[in-house]
């Protein structure tokens, strides 16, 4: 499983990526978390708003911070 946090690195941005990680420890699954901070590669994926997470290359949520159980619930 790949996951990407996408955002220019705002404290929105960083506590995103953090909970995404804790999630990822949490679930006990495999899966590489990469944090995207080019603004092309996240048209590319059509993302406009950020923060932004997108698993497997879809994107899951944008232009907010997504709770805890949220992303526990995509990684299932």
């Amino acid at each position: 499983m790949q996951i990407k946090v996408l955002g220019p690195g705002c404290s929105k941005c960083h506590e995103t990526e953090k909970l995404v990680r804790e999630a990822v420890a949490e679930a006990a699954v495999e899966a590489e978390v990469l944090k995207v901070d080019d603004f092309k590669e996240m048209a590319m994926l059509g993302v406009f708003a950020t923060p932004a997470v997108v698993i497997d290359g879809a994107v899951k949520c944008s232009g907010r911070v997504p709770a805890k159980k949220e992303i526990l619930a995509w990684l299932a």
